[in-house]
């Protein structure tokens, strides 16, 4: 199997050569480079192309939303796993808009980064729980109640309790357990829910859910 190329990227050079040293130690996973701050993430991933980039998002000069969102306007393939520490919500919600796939925390175990890196390198979007409750937590508070959905939103009654499942943070097989339906079926949902809300994945449907109300309280 083909390794995945992953480019490393934090302004805290202790910080930096731990995580270098620990994927180094994962079968699967090639460390290809590292980078101390976002310019040095936008010049490195186009001199590298690696598969996936693991980005900081508080540094200097180029944070890492900005050079998420700058990596992905050249280069959309590469993927995004971001290192997020428990102050960062206002971060986090700047990364998931600019495109980032993935956020682990930097407490995050061996096995849990490996598991970031691989999900979504294979094309999957990832959110360590406590990063999903944080997440759902801020928008509960955070969004005005009353935001009508678009028209071309519209959803089906079985949609709607679909994302409100997704939103919950339940995985498939627990959705279809709680709806007594195929897991085949709430695949279909689910890529009904992406393509009529314009989300790329399951953690853009989240905040679809908290944005238009269909979470549950």
């Amino acid at each position: 199997m083909t390794a995945v190329r992953v480019l490393v990227v934090d302004d805290q050079r202790v910080v930096r050569d731990g995580l270098t040293m620990l994927l180094g130690l994962l079968d699967g996973i090639d460390v290809v480079g590292t980078a101390v701050d976002g310019l040095d993430a936008i010049a490195s991933a186009d001199r590298l192309r690696p598969d996936v980039v693991l980005m900081d998002l508080s540094m200097p000069r180029c944070d890492g939303p900005t050079a998420t969102r700058r990596i992905l306007a050249d280069h959309p393939e590469i993927r995004i796993v971001v290192l997020t520490t428990y102050s960062d919500d206002e971060w986090v919600f700047a990364a998931l808009n600019a495109g980032a796939r993935g956020f682990v925390t930097k407490d995050a175990s061996a096995a849990e980064i490996e598991h970031a890196i691989t999900t979504v390198a294979a094309g999957e979007a990832l959110l360590d729980p406590s990063v999903q409750r944080r997440l759902l937590d801020a928008y509960a508070r955070g969004i005005p109640a009353g935001v009508a959905a678009p028209d071309a939103a519209a959803l089906t009654a079985r949609e709607a309790e679909v994302l409100a499942h997704i939103a919950a943070g339940e995985s498939n097989a627990e959705i279809a357990a709680g709806l007594t339906v195929s897991a085949a079926t709430v695949k279909t949902h689910i890529t009904h829910l992406l393509a009529k809300t314009g989300s790329r994945d399951r953690a853009q449907l989240v905040r679809y859910a908290y944005r238009y109300g269909h979470a549950r309280p």
